[in-house]
């Protein structure tokens, strides 16, 4: 802005409000930290739903592996037809399937009813930044650790395998028993890549559907 002062007048007055440029810069500046706090909530709250969609895909195919002892052939026709009803979605590659059914696998029994799935760290961080916990380590009171650690401190995923290639928690040890819900911050890069895998993934959701009905439509005229 190039003026000096912003000047507001109050039609049933005639008296004139001043705010000075110090006063709008720091309403500006509040204004904008609103916007970025509701903007990582709604993209971790995207998250979260997106984890919480893989954690029930992997644990229907456990079920089922044990009630109708599904093998790897079954899995791979599950993840073409996903990927051919919602195509250009992303997520239901072979690969990406069978992480799901791991990922479900490592943490069935963490996720007892005492807790709720929502209160676990797994569920507050990025999708790749669990793959890379579940491949890099495997105590789950270990995974868990550098999972709140990553929320805390807004770990990359780079970083978060920086830090667990040091062992990091060996040296600040203390397994977690109460897991923070602070959120990372708005400029962190876990935030941004939870943008990325949150966000994108409900943009394609929407689009996907969209095409399905228009699809169905057709098939009904």
């Amino acid at each position: 802005m190039n003026a000096k002062k912003v000047m507001k007048k109050n039609p049933t007055k005639t008296s004139t409000t001043v705010t000075s440029m110090k006063e709008y810069a720091q309403i500006l500046l509040d204004l904008k930290k609103k916007i970025q706090e509701a903007q990582i909530k709604a993209t971790m709250s995207a998250n979260k739903e997106l984890i919480k969609l893989y954690w029930y895909i992997g644990k229907t195919i456990v079920e089922r592996q044990k009630e109708d002892s599904w093998g790897s052939n079954i899995i791979e026709c599950l993840a073409k037809d996903l990927q051919t009803s919602f195509p250009g979605l992303g997520g239901f590659s072979r690969a990406n399937v069978f992480r799901m059914q791991a990922f479900y696998s490592a943490y069935e029994k963490v996720a007892q009813p005492a807790r709720q799935l929502e209160d676990l760290p797994f569920f507050n961080i990025p999708w790749f930044h669990n793959v890379v916990i579940m491949q890099k380590l495997k105590n789950n009171d270990e995974r868990l650790w550098y999972a709140q650690k990553a929320i805390e401190n807004g770990w990359s995923r780079t970083m978060l395998e920086t830090w667990i290639k040091s062992e990091l928690h060996n040296r600040q040890g203390k397994a977690v028993t109460n897991f923070s819900k602070v959120l990372p911050a708005p400029q962190s890069d876990m935030a941004q890549q939870a943008l990325k895998e949150g966000g994108f993934f409900y943009v394609k959701v929407k689009e996907s559907l969209r095409l399905n009905m228009l699809y169905e439509k057709t098939l009904t005229q």
